[in-house]
């Protein structure tokens, strides 16, 4: 039992990120762990993550799916959680996957402003339309509520069920568009990780500047939320690109192209950084694509592709799936991808830029709670 959480809360650890261009909504954690009435288990439940989590996959139709979470700090010493989900939470701290407030609330708001971000909470917002007008508009929160076979999201204010991202506002464009660096020790969001303090012996993160957070404002400064310390501009932020990979129909996987870091996608790239497919192929899909099949590289604030299978690739301009539009990439060739371009590695396996791609409603995503143990959760039935 205690083994199967714990490859369960691993799979958490995956969907739980700080950076701004991965994230899809702000959570707060210790809130989340203490929505009771998802399962009707014990007061704190660091499995309820998950649930969150699985339940926001389904509505976007997207999987691996990453959360922004604020966290608490009494959250870290909780005697409600084990031992064991305590040492999770302080590790994530330590390694920058979360942030950790005294006063979560109000920096939850900032960063679902400063990204375009929907929130996930059940607390009341509207007193804060005048601040934050977008807490009125459809979508942009919404509360997990119990439902049939796991939770679902309704409407807290605005109208709408569906999670729904905005633009980042200009404030935020300018943040991000910034490296920023924190005179605190071993800052896990603005330095060179560790997290200091306490849990400094826990650390083992290395955060690059393309992974920076949004600061927080304080009287127009960009100050650190966890430390209070005001953060001095460490030089322009390095281009990115998001791209994802679209399988079957459904969006498996989003990841970060930088121009100091190319990436590999392949069935199982032997290179760092590299992106796996393997897992979501058939045995046909398998043998056709090769284990590093293509290179992308950010030149200029262009992407490009260069094949490096044994099979060649294709491009399928501006998206079109008609045949004779299809463009032959042979091994070792590269091309430029222009804006809707999509490398098409084998039949329904597709490679773009991740605003470009949707998933067919019709397929549902993995469960990140798949190595969940039955006992541990208890779902409503349908």
């Amino acid at each position: 039992m205690r083994f199967e959480i714990s490859k369960v809360l691993d799979a958490i650890e995956g969907r739980v990120s700080t950076d701004p261009a991965l994230a899809r909504a702000v959570v707060d954690l210790a809130e989340v762990i203490r929505w009771q009435n998802l399962d009707g288990g014990r007061p704190a439940n660091l499995l309820r993550l998950g649930m969150v989590i699985d339940a926001l996959a389904r509505q976007i139709g997207e999987d691996s799916v990453p959360v922004y979470a604020i966290v608490h700090r009494a959250l870290l010493s909780d005697a409600d959680l084990t031992s064991n989900e305590r040492m999770v939470v302080r590790r994530w701290a330590d390694d920058g996957l979360v942030e950790v407030l005294d006063q979560p609330g109000d920096r939850m708001l900032e960063v679902a402003d400063l990204l375009g971000l929907p929130v996930l909470t059940r607390a009341r917002l509207d007193g804060l339309v005048g601040r934050y007008p977008w807490v009125g508009q459809a979508g942009r929160v919404l509360a997990p509520v119990p439902g049939a076979g796991g939770p679902v999201f309704i409407a807290h204010v605005g109208g709408g069920q569906n999670p729904v991202g905005g633009n980042r506002s200009p404030v935020g464009m300018k943040l991000l568009s910034r490296q920023w660096h924190c005179p605190e020790s071993g800052c896990a969001l603005f330095g060179g990780g560790g997290g200091g303090g306490a849990f400094a012996d826990l650390a083992g993160a290395d955060r690059g500047p393309s992974e920076q957070p949004p600061p927080t404002l304080r009287t127009g400064a960009p100050t650190c939320p966890r430390h209070g310390a005001r953060l001095s501009d460490a030089g322009p932020r390095p281009r990115t690109e998001v791209l994802a990979v679209r399988i079957g129909g459904l969006v498996r996987k989003r990841f970060l192209l930088t121009e100091t870091e190319p990436v590999s996608v392949g069935r199982a790239p032997d290179v760092p950084g590299g992106v796996t497919l393997g897992q979501w192929l058939n045995d046909e899909a398998r043998r056709w694509i090769s284990r590093s099949h293509i290179r992308l590289e950010l030149r200029v604030g262009e992407v490009v592709v260069t094949d490096t299978s044994t099979n060649g690739s294709g491009v399928r301009p501006g998206g079109s799936m008609a045949e004779p539009e299809r463009v032959k990439l042979a091994p070792q060739q590269s091309r430029v991808l222009a804006e809707g371009d999509l490398i098409e590695l084998y039949p329904g396996v597709h490679v773009g830029r991740a605003a470009e791609l949707s998933s067919d409603a019709t397929y549902t995503p993995n469960s990140v709670m798949a190595e969940a143990p039955t006992m541990a959760m208890r779902l409503p039935r349908p």
